[in-house]
């Protein structure tokens, strides 16, 4: 059984952590904007301006972290970015405490989030490359998923009913004490971790911030999986805010419905993460890349035709539930292989590339989507992204790419 695979006490306490930050998170999500329009009586620029400016922002702020967290042993780099992540969000209930709240301050803190959540992903990414055998890389990486997607499922709703109840900063003190107790397991992880060995002369070199990107531009099978993420991600990320306003400001949903329109869907991903080992295992990852890939593509001009009432509901809930699935038996096969493809001393700035990446290209879009639909309505915005979603499996890499020899069992003397 892949879920009951034994990886080891160490691998429960990260994982402990992991789960203990994505609920608080989950309890937490969308706290800032809904800050921003209850506290601080945010207008719809200044809201879209939180959602996309902090976290492209966090994104610049990362790119100069990536060698500092490649040169560093992992576990006080995650422990560091979970007290900072802490820190920021506790600041939130203390300046709303004494009526100093501000937006600049949601701005920096949406920032310094964005920043510390990218170095904390490469830095335990390059760990857990480190305390886990590479055949159990897929069933770690398809724990860590299906943790993340039932956060998701119970977390928002959570969330909105305990804001309705104790006010607007009541899951953000969640959210911040949830990266307390994250460092608390990380800690609590025994065994001592060798300090990283630099490759050359000046491991901090001009350029060495760049070498995360060589890296997957120089491997065909990387650089198509590269860029057809962070177009599927950024355009599927851009939907979000245009379906906030369709179902919500034309189509009348209440916000229950609207947050079980995305909050039950989610369950699905339980379904994909505990699939994929299995799934690999039959029908191969190169398959699965193809197959999988195009299949959480193509459901997204579904939501074009929602329509109002139960059929509406019904409509984004099953259109959501098939990109769920189909994305979280994707990642975590997606996960493995950058991992697999990357050579020790690489990892964490290559998965830093990897997130900047990601987290631009959804800043970008999102932005775009929004000028789109202020122009013409945000069914044509949602119909936009559904084409140009369809033409992303074409990025996805061929077979003799995917195929090739571990690059970083080659590359074990270099590293």
């Amino acid at each position: 059984m892949v879920g009951r695979r034994p990886l080891g006490r160490e691998f429960g306490w990260l994982w402990a952590a992991y789960a203990v930050s994505a609920y608080g998170s989950g309890l937490g999500f969308g706290a800032l904007p809904l800050i921003a329009v209850l506290a601080l009586h945010a207008g719809p620029a200044e809201v879209s301006a939180l959602s996309a400016v902090g976290p492209a922002v966090g994104a610049l702020i990362a790119v100069p972290l990536a060698p500092w967290v490649e040169f560093r042993r992992k576990r006080p780099v995650m422990i560091t970015m979970d007290l900072a992540r802490f820190a920021a969000m506790a600041t939130i209930p203390l300046a709303y405490a004494f009526g100093l709240l501000g937006f600049v301050q949601l701005l920096v803190v949406s920032a310094v989030v964005a920043a510390a959540k990218i170095a904390f992903n490469a830095a335990s990414g390059a760990y857990l490359k480190a305390l886990v055998r590479p055949d159990d890389l897929l069933v770690a990486n398809a724990r860590f998923e299906s943790t993340n997607w039932s956060s998701i499922a119970v977390g928002p709703p959570l969330g909105g009913a305990a804001i309705g109840l104790f006010g607007p900063v009541v899951t953000v003190v969640a959210d911040a004490l949830s990266y307390l107790l994250s460092a608390l397991g990380i800690t609590a992880i025994r065994g001592r971790e060798e300090a990283p060995q630099p490759t050359g002369n000046d491991p901090v070199r001009a350029g060495a911030v760049l070498d995360g990107w060589r890296h997957i531009m120089g491997e065909p099978g990387l650089r198509a999986l590269y860029l057809n993420n962070m177009l599927v991600s950024g355009l599927i990320m851009a939907t979000e805010p245009l379906l906030a306003v369709l179902l919500l400001g034309q189509l009348g949903f209440a916000p229950w419905q609207y947050g079980l329109a995305f909050a039950a869907p989610c369950l699905g991903g339980l379904i994909g993460s505990r699939l994929a080992r299995r799934v690999v295992a039959r029908y191969g990852r190169d398959r699965v890349f193809r197959t999988v890939g195009t299949l959480r593509a193509v459901w997204l001009i579904g939501l074009v035709f929602v329509r109002p009432g139960v059929v509406g509901l019904v409509t984004v809930m099953a259109v959501e539930l098939a990109i769920i699935i189909n994305m979280s038996l994707y990642t975590p096969v997606l996960a493995t292989y950058r991992l697999e493809r990357t050579p020790k001393h690489l990892v964490a700035r290559t998965l830093s590339a990897w997130s900047i990446g990601q987290q631009v290209s959804i800043a970008v879009l999102t932005a775009l989507g929004g000028l789109l639909a202020d122009v013409t309505g945000p069914r044509t915005a949602l119909a936009v992204a559904g084409l140009l979603i369809l033409a992303t499996p074409f990025l996805l890499p061929r077979r003799e790419h995917t195929s090739q020899p571990d690059l970083a069992a080659r590359a074990g003397t270099v590293a």
